[in-house]
């Protein structure tokens, strides 16, 4: 059986089975992986993966399984599967599928790696890196090209076919002189064609340059409340909260303080958040949403003002909401009015967090942990890298007393972020 027939050959084995509403959804990816560990090239390998993922719901009863095979031994095993979970489940009314929408064909990127490309990059990054900041160890570095080709119907005529092809860049590195050793620092970029060297996209230069300044560190000898100054690579760390508090499992729990509040401001009105996974301002973005809509772009926060939950479908139905136009992601943030030094220059004291180091926060924002591969600022000025040094503070309150954002931004292929300066953190 072909790709189609074996969705089809799903969908009719459901059917007959007496089942009410069902979707199946046939994932077959290939990816082309060049790996560098220890500073040297140690491996290229190309992997391959098929899933199909079956969703069935029965006398108001939901159950999911996926295989690996596609033969219809296997998907008949499945289906039987499948519907003997759903005796077991319990029955809900808010189990739903997405309705029936246009039959759509998505398609970006390539359809096969560049392997030459990819091997130059990684060899020129690597050369780079010996040449430039000969202190750093490069721990790993992958470069990857992932192609996938998805089928997804329902049994309400949905029928959308996605090829997709984008590169991965991601390297973990630290710097070593003599017995000084410091944090481990990582970052990564997606994009569906390496046109510049790997050390020119995101933050990669900049960071590789502060693990060599991060040799030399200093541990703080005060406690004291002041700015803590986010960078675009670890923002998305305090941003997860307010994406988590919005979403399902919160909100259907009710234990998220933002339930309440849409069309109400929430952070500072200097803070608006897009989510943008069909923008031509996100190359790693996606075409459908985890239960089968086409995607759509959102405004999350504008001006501070919250404009959406993100609700799937059986979130929307279980609270009597409206279902998102998206599954979150793709965030892209909107520009500050002043520049990133000037946000450097408005600190009388405060810290430049490159990366957290903590637990999840608590319910209601409260969060403490560790800065990572950080800064001290004072008077309007770096002063040097620091050591173990605590943060903490409510994160919701961080973003009520959210002081400026960056008029720089940041592209990492899946996102748009700058850097933001919040008041009223302590720093120990």
């Amino acid at each position: 059986m072909d790709k189609n027939e074996v969705v089809d050959y799903c969908l009719d084995s459901l059917k007959k089975r007496g089942v009410d509403k069902s979707t199946c959804c046939l994932t077959v990816s290939e990816k082309k992986e060049l790996n560098v560990e220890n500073d040297a090239m140690a491996l290229l390998r190309t992997t391959f993966n098929t899933s199909l993922g079956i969703s069935a719901i029965k006398n108001h009863k939901k159950a999911s399984t996926s295989i690996n095979k596609t033969d219809k031994n296997s998907i008949d095993e499945a289906v039987d599967t499948v519907i003997e979970l759903t005796k077991g489940s319990k029955p809900d009314d808010a189990y739903d599928i997405s309705d029936k929408q246009p039959k759509r064909l998505f398609s970006k990127g390539c359809d096969s790696a560049d392997l030459d490309i990819m091997y130059r990059s990684l060899d020129e990054f690597v050369d780079y890196v010996k040449s430039t900041y000969p202190q750093v160890k490069l721990e790993a570095a992958i470069v990857d090209f992932n192609h996938i080709n998805s089928i997804y119907k329902n049994t309400n005529g949905v029928d959308f076919q996605i090829s997709d092809g984008i590169y991965s860049f991601s390297p973990v590195f630290l710097s070593k002189e003599g017995d000084k050793t410091t944090s481990f620092n990582y970052t990564g970029f997606s994009t569906l064609k390496i046109e510049k060297p790997l050390y020119k996209y995101a933050m990669v230069d900049s960071l590789l340059r502060e693990s060599v300044e991060q040799l030399n560190t200093r541990s703080l000898d005060e406690k004291f409340v002041g700015k803590l100054i986010v960078t675009p690579d670890c923002i998305e760390t305090f941003l997860g909260f307010i994406i988590n508090d919005i979403s399902d499992g919160k909100m259907i729990t009710g234990n998220s303080i933002y339930k309440d509040k849409l069309n109400e401001l929430i952070t500072n009105p200097k803070l608006t958040l897009y989510s943008k996974p069909v923008s031509d301002e996100i190359e790693d973005g996606y075409f459908l949403t985890d239960d089968g809509y086409m995607a759509e772009n959102s405004t999350i926060l504008d001006k501070g003002i919250l404009k959406t939950h993100l609700l799937g479908i059986y979130g929307a139905n279980k609270l009597g909401k409206k279902r998102a136009v998206n599954d979150g992601g793709a965030y892209v943030i909107g520009s500050g009015s002043k520049s990133y030094s000037d946000l450097i220059k408005d600190t009388e004291k405060g810290i430049l967090l490159s990366r957290f180091s903590g637990g999840n926060p608590s319910n209601n924002g409260d969060f403490s942990g560790v800065a990572k591969n950080s800064y001290f600022i004072e008077n309007g000025k770096i002063k040097y890298p620091i050591t173990e040094t605590m943060v903490s503070g409510n994160i919701k309150d961080m973003f009520e007393n959210l002081d400026d954002i960056s008029n720089e931004r940041v592209n990492y292929g899946h996102g748009i972020l700058p850097w933001i300066s919040f008041k009223g953190i302590t720093i120990s």
